[in-house]
C-alpha cells in the first residue's frame, strides 16, 4: 500500500467519505439481532452490520476515497482536564480508564478492525485524539467535497456547504441516511452550521457529561446564539446590565463562567491532528487475500464480504 498524506495525489473528481467507525459500529450492534452468529455461535452482529452498511455506502455514493476514523483515545485527557465529567459516566474501569461496552460488542471490535485492514480501507485513529478529531482534521484540509457518516451531533459543527462538507445520519440502526447541510441545521436547531458548536455548549449534552448553562435549554440556547452571533457575544451580553437578557439569564450565564471558559475547547473538534500517512483511496481488491479469506470463514462473512466486494467493483 502507498503511503500518502491526507490531500495528497487527485481525489477532487469525487467525494471523501469519512466513516466516524465507532458510532457506526455501535448502531450495527443494537440495529442488527444478536442471533445474527458466526459458525461458531459468536455474536457478529455489528461486524456484519458495519460491512453491509459501508458496500451500502459506496455503492449509493461512488466515493473517491474512504477513510475509518477510530477512536484511539476515546476520552481524552485533556479534554476531561478541562472538564472532569465529560464522558465520565461512560467509563466501566476507573483505573483502566475502558469505555463501558456491551459485552457482546467488545470481542468484534478486534474482528472490525481487521476485517477493514484485510479489505485495504484506510483505518487511521491517533493517540490522544478522538475518531471527531481525525475527521476534522480530514474534513478541514479536503480540497474534494466530504459527507461524514455519523450518529453523533457534535459533527453538524463541519457542515460547510461552500466547500462541499456534509453530515450522513443514519435514520435507524444503519439504514438510510438523512442529508445534513446548512440548511437542515437551521431548520431544526435554529442557528448556523458555524454556531453549531457554541450553541452545544451553551445547551450542554448530558450523554457526553457537558452540564450546559442552567436554565438554557435547547431553544434558548438557540435563541441567544442567534442574537448575539456566538458565545462571547452572549457572554458580553451578560456583563451587560441593560441588555436584553432577563436577569435570570444574566446570573446563570455568568456563574457558570468557569465552564464557559472552558467549554468550547471540549466541543469543537480539533482540526489540527497530526495524521500518520495512509491511503484513503479505495482498494482495487483485498489489501490481504489471505487475512481477507480467513476472516470471512472464521467469521462467516461470505454474504457481507461479497456484498462489498461487488461494492467496491473487485466483482
Amino acid at each position: 500500500m502507498t503511503n500518502v498524506k491526507p490531500g495528497d495525489g487527485d481525489r477532487t473528481s469525487g467525494e471523501l467519505l469519512l466513516l466516524d467507525t465507532a458510532s457506526l459500529y455501535f448502531r450495527a450492534y443494537f440495529g442488527v439481532p444478536e442471533s445474527v452468529r458466526a459458525p461458531d455461535g459468536t455474536p457478529v452482529n455489528a461486524v456484519r452490520g458495519l460491512i453491509d452498511f459501508v458496500a451500502r455506502l459506496v455503492a449509493d455514493h461512488s466515493p473517491a476515497a474512504l477513510v475509518a476514523c477510530m477512536d484511539a483515545d476515546w476520552r481524552p485527557q485533556w479534554r476531561v482536564d478541562l472538564i472532569p465529567s465529560y464522558k465520565a459516566h461512560r467509563v466501566a474501569d476507573e483505573e483502566a480508564g475502558s469505555e463501558e461496552v456491551p459485552d457482546t460488542l467488545s470481542p468484534q471490535v478486534p474482528v472490525i478492525e481487521a476485517v477493514l485492514d484485510a479489505v485495504g480501507i484506510a483505518r487511521v485513529g491517533v493517540p490522544g485524539y478522538e475518531a471527531d478529531d481525525v475527521i476534522g482534521t480530514l474534513a478541514t484540509a479536503s480540497a474534494a467535497p466530504v459527507a461524514i457518516v455519523t450518529g453523533d451531533r457534535d459533527l453538524f459543527q463541519l457542515v460547510d456547504d461552500r466547500r462541499g462538507v456534509r453530515v450522513l445520519y443514519p435514520r435507524k440502526g444503519v439504514g438510510d441516511c438523512d442529508v445534513v447541510d446548512g440548511e437542515a441545521i437551521e431548520t431544526r436547531y435554529g442557528v448556523r452550521a458555524e454556531q453549531y458548536a457554541d450553541f452545544a455548549a451553551l445547551r450542554g449534552d448530558p450523554s457526553d457529561g457537558l452540564p450546559g448553562v442552567k436554565g438554557i435549554g435547547e431553544k434558548t440556547a438557540a435563541e441567544l446564539v442567534t442574537l448575539y452571533g456566538d458565545l462571547a457575544g452572549v457572554r458580553a451580553a451578560a456583563g451587560e446590565p441593560f441588555s436584553k437578557l432577563t436577569p435570570a439569564r444574566r446570573r446563570n450565564i455568568l456563574a457558570a463562567s468557569d465552564y464557559l471558559d472552558v467549554a468550547p475547547r471540549v466541543v469543537r473538534v480539533a482540526t489540527d491532528v497530526p495524521l500518520p500517512p495512509f491511503d484513503p483511496a479505495l482498494p482495487g481488491g483485498p489489501a490481504d487475500p489471505a487475512a481477507f479469506a480467513a476472516l470471512s470463514d472464521r467469521w462467516g462473512l461470505n454474504s457481507p464480504l461479497s456484498r462489498l466486494s461487488a461494492a467496491l467493483g473487485w466483482t
